[in-house]
């Protein structure tokens, strides 16, 4: 088990929070209280990079469903990039593909 580790940075598109290790029951409340602290204006874009994302079960999905819902409460648009193969079918089982759109990498990813 990897405990869930999430580094934000900013890009000039909006926040980019890296989502690393285990999303699930136990680690979900901590995605949700960051995403919804997070300062949205209308026209940015929230990117959830979810390259280092281990496990995500149902309570992550309900996690990554709360900050679509903040983003388009504030007007900003939101987008997962770099989803691994595993979490990508599950998306893609439960549908979360068609209301999220995925980035193939993320944004900034060389920026320091």
């Amino acid at each position: 088990m990897s405990p869930l580790k999430i580094n934000t940075r900013s890009v000039t598109t909006g926040p980019v929070p890296e989502v690393l290790g285990e999303l699930d029951h136990t680690t979900a409340a901590q995605l949700r209280a960051l995403v919804t602290t997070l300062a949205l204006r209308p026209g940015q874009r929230l990117v959830l990079d979810l390259a280092g994302l281990e496990f995500c079960d149902s309570s992550g999905s309900t996690a990554l469903i709360v900050a679509r819902n903040h983003a388009h409460a504030t007007g900003a648009d939101v987008a997962l990039a770099a989803v691994p193969a595993h979490t990508l079918r599950v998306l893609r089982i439960v549908g979360l593909d068609q209301i999220f759109p995925v980035l193939p990498d993320s944004p900034g990813a060389a920026q320091p």
